[in-house]
């Protein structure tokens, strides 16, 4: 495959950004791969790796002459990298982020580019609980959907270009709202975080179970909770204050659920029970045909090095 930019700039060096470059190497869809971290660390070993073909200290030199500009720093951060790398971008490039959270992304970041600079922002829905330069591999993006929010007036050129790589790389791409795609994430992802963390200190809280019996009799559910609850705790931080009026609301419509199941309980109610337990059953089954999941042990997660 020919390469579809010439020199994309990696902004932040951990499992995205990574796995982006490993991909685009593997298939030669970017012909130069220049990566910044504020690390020292992070920048000897993206080097030490060889995902990328130069390492920069800072990010503007980082997007010198670039046509693509990948931001994948924390949300939080976003603001002040686009500031930092306005006056220093190539005319016409294209610059997209990877947050989790799009409308305060927006409002951030676009602010700081200039006029000719095309602004698509995206959101790669995939990863792991590892992070890091280490952390990333080539297909982490096969089969998962990456969605796109381009803003009223996007260039289309450039939205069907960068729809090209993250094809590219694997992915199903999708466009939304940024607003919708906001409440959406809300609901798969952002809420169910934040209770997999709640549930993580429910355990370490409740004094009567043991660590020892917590780690050695851990069934699948609290397994999983546990592995959501090691994701990035900083760019976990910076989501929920980014989008906090739409996790409030989805936390505001679970904790009316969770009433009405703690009432089920409480009475007995056996028939209301096994009926919402069949609705969501259904879900689960609907995930699994859409390929995104596996109903294989363990949830079909293969142990990585």
């Amino acid at each position: 495959m020919s390469a579809i930019y010439q020199r994309v700039a990696l902004l932040g060096l951990g499992l995205i950004a990574s796995s982006m470059a490993h991909a685009m190497r593997r298939r030669g869809l970017a012909g130069h791969i220049a990566g910044h971290a504020k690390s020292a660390e992070s920048r000897d070993v993206a080097m030490e790796l060889g995902f990328v073909d130069s390492v920069h200290e800072s990010a503007a030199e980082a997007v010198a002459g670039a046509d693509l500009v990948v931001l994948a720093v924390p949300v939080g951060a976003m603001g002040a990298v686009a500031e930092a790398i306005g006056p220093h971008l190539a005319p016409g490039a294209t610059v997209t982020d990877v947050g989790s959270v799009k409308q305060s992304v927006i409002d951030a970041v676009a602010p700081h580019l200039p006029d000719g600079v095309h602004f698509i922002p995206g959101h790669p829905i995939a990863g792991t609980e590892h992070s890091g330069p280490r952390s990333g591999f080539a297909t982490l993006f096969e089969n998962r959907w990456w969605l796109l929010t381009p803003p009223a007036g996007a260039d289309p050129a450039a939205v069907v270009r960068l729809r090209a790589l993250c094809e590219g790389m694997g992915a199903n791409v999708d466009e939304m709202d940024a607003a919708h795609h906001d409440l959406v994430l809300a609901v798969t992802s952002h809420t169910p975080h934040l209770i997999a963390y709640t549930m993580v200190g429910v355990a370490d809280d409740l004094r009567r179970v043991t660590d020892s019996e917590v780690v050695k009799y851990s069934a699948a559910g609290f397994r999983d909770f546990t592995r959501i609850a090691a994701s990035d705790p900083v760019m976990w931080r910076d989501v929920f204050l980014s989008n906090r009026e739409a996790t409030l609301e989805i936390l505001g419509r679970f904790t009316e659920e969770l009433f009405a199941l703690q009432r089920a309980i409480r009475t007995g109610d056996g028939p209301l029970l096994h009926e919402y337990f069949t609705r969501t059953r259904a879900i689960r089954r609907g995930i699994i045909e859409a390929g995104q999941d596996t109903d294989a042990p363990d949830f079909g997660r293969v142990k990585r090095d």
